[in-house]
């Protein structure tokens, strides 16, 4: 289980508006600030912790019934994985959901078919938590697929390293 920190106030308002400034999560965003520095295979290991700490926190918050949030973090889980495999396999950061897209392609390639029902699936995630359509089921069904998703690209990373 992952360590929690907890930031309030000012700061914690600073954090939110600077990832939504550059289109990230908090997640992402914090894991792009601490890892500025390292050499992108590192980088890809944090993030590939990152997605699985996010995992983690999905199972954790559908646990608890909360759907949307749990959804929010499988979206983070995916996106944060499909980033990680980008730096791993090129040194590139994504920056945009065209790139992600782009990467999850060649994912595709690589792995076969069951990545875009992966994809699918967190895209359906990221819906859910703006519109709060999904159920528990829904969760259920999606962290399935995008946990392998993270665990296929985890392995890749850690192997590769």
């Amino acid at each position: 289980m992952a360590e929690a920190l907890v930031i309030r106030g000012r700061l914690a308002r600073r954090v939110r508006e600077k990832a939504e400034k550059y289109g990230l999560s908090v997640d992402e965003y914090l894991v792009e600030l601490l890892s500025q520095g390292l050499d992108p295979r590192d980088r890809a290991l944090e993030y590939i912790e990152a997605a699985e700490d996010l995992l983690e926190e999905a199972r954790e918050e559908l646990g608890k019934g909360n759907v949307r949030q749990a959804a929010k973090k499988l979206w983070g889980a995916a996106a944060i994985a499909i980033k990680a495999y980008a730096y791993w396999r090129e040194g590139k950061r994504l920056t945009s959901h065209g790139e992600l897209w782009e990467y999850k392609r060649r994912l595709g390639d690589e792995f076969g078919e069951w990545v875009h029902d992966s994809w699918a699936s967190a895209t359906e995630m990221h819906v859910c938590f703006y519109e709060g359509w999904c159920t528990k089921k829904d969760i259920k069904n999606a962290y399935k697929r995008i946990e392998k998703l993270v665990r296929e690209i985890a392995a890749l990373i850690k192997k590769g390293s």
